[in-house]
């Protein structure tokens, strides 16, 4: 079988990796690299670390407002799939490339499989959630999570093609983590030590592009009283150097160019917490045993909050400091994102899954 991968973004790669691995055993699979995620730190870095073939097709996409990015994007994957004519298009997670690669496969008539499907923030100002909602809606294969991405999904009246398999950075985060431990010296780099420090990442507009949003997180995290290491998103970067911030960071903040794989994860690892806007990491945080706060409103992985290993602060101030400061010990970790979800993936699209509408 003949399957045309399509990946733009960091977390895809890392999905991906761990697919990618499975379908390669017996099937023919073409990856289509789409440039939403271009520099070395932000693309080549997670390929060579995480071990995935070189992309068969590199569009070259880059940066730029959403519809001409999706645009863009879907005129280059319909010319690839003309060209390859596969029998299935693999698209994964949530971003402009997935909705691009979705919409491409689905008007010439080609298949569709959505890894991680079902996610809602029911944040109708993400674009995210655009773009995860309607990819469901026209995709003929839907890998959920979690059971709660499938009662989403029943919800929405998609029962058909449905199948739950676990998440499959669980996957990847246990192929990788004592590769991790071994190699990576980012602690050691950095000169901090396990449980005496702090995470931040930032990316989503909703923070980066709001001055105060900005101010709030960055005072909070310059009054935790520990080291706080800042990978910094390309994004976030622009809009402190914009607000006048950046070169006045609290001493206490670590800054760094966006991390490989590798080193994100032992730093993850370790860490005392984990502050993010990301929905990757609050599940990764939760599979490596470390609570996070999420600088978010709201989030797709529910399960993460009502299992007491993250909250919900917003861009609050008090908030964010309150949590940073609190002894309140999580609850004992249970199993929610499974085991092996990319052989099931693999097993479903070998019986014929795919053979729908």
């Amino acid at each position: 079988m003949k399957i045309v991968s399509v990946v733009g973004a960091r977390p895809q790669f890392v999905k991906c990796a761990a697919v990618s691995r499975e379908i390669r055993k017996d099937h023919k699979e073409i990856l289509v690299h789409t440039g939403q995620h271009y520099d070395p730190e932000m693309s080549e870095v997670f390929f060579n670390e995480l071990q995935i073939p070189k992309p068969d097709y590199n569009l070259w996409i880059g940066s730029g407002p959403h519809g001409k990015q999706t645009g863009l994007t879907l005129a280059g994957i319909e010319d690839v799939l003309q060209k390859e004519e596969p029998a299935l298009v693999m698209v994964y997670g949530d971003t402009n490339s997935t909705l691009a690669g979705a919409l491409a496969a689905t008007k010439l008539h080609i298949p569709v499989a959505h890894v991680e499907a079902g996610l809602r923030s029911f944040d109708r100002t993400m674009p995210e959630e655009i773009n995860r909602v309607l990819t469901d809606h026209i995709s003929d294969i839907l890998f959920c999570p979690t059971q709660t991405a499938v009662d989403n999904l029943r919800n929405e009246g998609i029962t058909h093609g449905v199948h739950l398999v676990g998440d499959v950075m669980a996957d990847a985060l246990e192929f990788n983590k004592e590769i991790a431990e071994e190699h990576s010296t980012i602690l050691e780099r950095l000169g901090i030590h396990p449980k005496q420090y702090l995470v931040l990442t930032v990316h989503r507009p909703a923070n980066t592009d709001t001055r105060e949003h900005m101010e709030n997180i960055i005072g909070a995290v310059g009054e935790a009283g520990m080291p706080v290491v800042f990978p910094v998103h390309p994004r976030s970067r622009k809009y402190l150097e914009e607000y006048g911030m950046w070169d006045r960071l609290p001493a206490n903040i670590i800054v760094t160019e966006p991390l490989g794989y590798l080193d994100m994860l032992k730093l993850m690892r370790h860490a005392s917490k984990i502050l993010t806007d990301s929905g990757g990491i609050q599940k990764e945080a939760y599979m490596l045993g470390v609570p996070c706060i999420t600088l978010r409103e709201n989030t797709e992985w529910v399960e993460t909050v009502r299992e007491g290993w993250n909250v919900l602060v917003g861009a609050d101030n008090t908030k964010i400091l309150a949590w940073i400061n609190a002894n309140k010990s999580a609850s004992s970790q249970r199993d929610i994102f499974g085991r092996e979800a990319s052989v099931r993936i693999r097993r479903i699209l070998e019986e014929g899954a795919m053979s729908l509408k």
